[in-house]
């Protein structure tokens, strides 16, 4: 985890590929860590595409006015 703030763990029973568990185990991967890096990146992309599913319109109302106006402030770019 990334967050300076730490959250309580709890044990978790999870089903597995059996050859990857015994190929993670026999290389000494921690695997409890393992899964929740697995579990926080698919909490990041499902957050991430809600995000862009709820904020469609926005998006594409900001990007229908840049295409039919250009960029705002364009003309005191200085690059």
């Amino acid at each position: 985890m990334t967050e300076s703030i730490k959250h309580a763990r709890r044990p978790t029973n999870l089903s597995l590929d059996s050859a990857l568990l015994e190929e993670a185990r026999a290389l000494g991967v921690n695997m409890s860590r393992s899964a929740e890096a697995g579990i926080a990146e698919a909490v990041r992309r499902s957050k991430q595409q809600r995000w862009l599913q709820a904020n469609q319109a926005a998006l594409d109302s900001s990007n229908e006015y840049v295409a039919l106006n250009g960029l705002p402030l364009y003309r005191h770019r200085q690059f």
